[in-house]
């Protein structure tokens, strides 16, 4: 356990700085906001039983639950948690961060029914398409949910910037949550708002202050603190706890790592075209609904095999362990798998039979699908010792049958062309700008002079490597689907490709650019 433990740690460390890259805002007010938050979510009282969470929500006025914007299970938790208040009888108030409060006119309009919801996501900036990664489906869901039981929706976040933005907010969001909090008729307000809004000295004092004599009793519900999570871990409660009190009317739930939290942010980021997200729950069976939809056009029987197949995911806290029990790994290679993990990419490992998915994308779980039919067909040809070259255009043909299976699945993916290969050279340095250079060299030189190729090909198998091959396997992929997809590839043809052992992939490779260029 201390080693998985240590490889999820790892990860959510290198996650977190990456995220720290790519979000501005990190004023000295703001950092002073996130070191109260963690401080209060830093340890536990004790675990409680899910029932006890219900129970205290249904006792309470203002029920404060975090949020973490880009996990769609946040949002669902909090439809769970006002479906059970609602069985107190009390009127139920949703008040909503995911919404403005210049917004609260077009809101008003839509519960009346003198709004279409379509015509509401496009004024509040939402995808009125229900596709893709983001806040914007959850706020649908939220939405049916509130027409479904007739619920009063407020929007309560405001614009702001600079150092007081943060208390500027909350403010905002208190005045708006105390003034539906003391109707006279007492009703029972649910906020979901961003979780570090909700640390007690936040909005919540806010909303005291704001209520002045009008008391009210308030509930705070974490979801998934950091600090608490890593403490149960450590404690070896982390797969029995599914809540823990804190402190007094402070609670947290336990449904997501902190590590499949932040997964999800990253996700948001890099979406592409179509994608759409799974939730980690169901990634074995979608996994396996994909294998049998491309096993099927490949012409590869995969049912007796799907049976078997371990589907893992960054959820889960033992993936190296669980990788080593179903292939005998040297050490060296245990250490290669490890690196691989961390550099948060899916993969299929064939002698584990094991699908990784690093990601809650359905593009990546696709991917590795089409990996794993490849597998069924091959069998060990799939791993077959090969000279440095061979092993290098091999991999790029299994990542163009991984590419072109995934865009089987969502037929409006998009990779890297050469244009954007060489803004990349222009624009960026390291490792980026090194495979860049790499891929516009090769694919250069395959029109004009192939045998002058292999000549410039990574031949170490490290991150350069893996970058090139990558890259140019998924150009391939992605002719190939187009060729597919346009009729001038056949059926039998794509059939012939999943079955191919690439006894010599160099020639493969070539052969298939050549026609697809043609």
């Amino acid at each position: 356990m201390r080693d998985s433990l240590a490889l999820h740690h790892a990860l959510f460390r290198r996650q977190r700085a990456q995220i720290a890259r790519v979000v501005d805002g990190q004023t000295d007010a703001f950092r002073s906001y996130e070191a109260r938050y963690r401080r209060r979510t830093a340890s536990y009282r004790r675990v409680l039983p899910l029932s006890d969470v219900h129970q205290r929500v249904r006792a309470s006025d203002v029920v404060y639950v975090g949020d973490y914007h880009t996990l769609p299970l946040a949002q669902q938790t909090y439809v769970e948690l006002a479906e059970h208040a609602l069985t107190t009888g009390r009127r139920v108030v949703l008040a909503l961060e995911c919404i403005e409060g210049r917004h609260q006119p077009s809101l008003d309009a839509w519960s009346a029914g003198r709004l279409s919801e379509r015509s509401l996501l496009a004024r509040l900036g939402a995808s009125t398409d229900g596709t893709g990664f983001g806040p914007g489906n959850s706020l649908r869901a939220l939405l049916s949910f509130a027409r479904r039981n007739r619920l009063e929706v407020v929007g309560i976040d405001r614009r702001a910037q600079g150092e007081r933005s943060l208390a500027l907010r909350d403010a905002y969001a208190a005045e708006r949550i105390a003034r539906v909090a003391r109707a006279e008729d007492r009703p029972q307000v649910l906020v979901l708002v961003g979780q570090y809004h909700i640390a007690p000295c936040h909005l919540p004092a806010q909303v005291e202050r704001a209520l002045g004599d009008d008391t009210r009793r308030g509930l705070v519900v974490y979801q998934n603190a950091e600090g608490v999570w890593w403490r149960l871990a450590r404690d070896g409660s982390m797969g029995s706890a599914e809540a823990v009190e804190l402190a007094d009317d402070t609670v947290c739930l336990l449904n997501a790592s902190p590590v499949v939290c932040q997964q999800s942010f990253l996700d948001y980021l890099e979406a592409e075209a179509g994608d759409t997200p799974w939730v980690d729950r169901g990634a074995s069976e979608r996994f396996r609904e994909m294998a049998a939809l491309i096993g099927r056009l490949a012409g590869v029987p995969v049912g007796r095999a799907l049976e078997s197949v371990e589907v893992t995911t960054v959820a889960d806290g033992d993936v190296l362990a669980r990788i080593q029990r179903r292939g005998r790994f040297t050490q060296a290679e245990l250490s290669q798998l490890r690196r691989h993990i961390l550099s948060r990419e899916s993969s299929y490992i064939p002698r584990a039979r094991t699908a990784y998915l690093a990601s809650l994308s359905l593009n990546h779980a696709a991917e590795e699908a089409a990996h794993f039919v490849r597998h069924c067909a091959v069998g060990p040809a799939m791993e077959a010792p090969r000279t440095a070259s061979e092993a290098f255009y091999a991999r790029c043909m299994e990542e163009a049958l991984g590419f072109f299976g995934s865009r089987l699945v969502n037929p409006r993916r998009t990779c890297l062309g050469l244009a954007e290969w060489a803004k990349r050279f222009g624009e960026t340095r390291g490792l980026d700008r090194q495979i860049s250079a790499f891929v516009l060299a090769h694919k250069a030189a395959e029109m004009e002079a192939p045998e002058e190729a292999v000549k410039l090909l990574p031949l170490r198998k490290d991150r350069l490597f893996h970058g090139v091959s990558h890259a140019l396997g998924y150009l391939l992929g992605d002719m190939l689907y187009r060729a597919f997809d346009e009729g001038h590839l056949a059926k039998t043809e794509v059939r012939a490709l999943f079955r191919d052992p690439f006894v010599d992939a160099r020639a493969a490779y070539f052969t298939w650019a050549e026609r697809l260029r043609d």
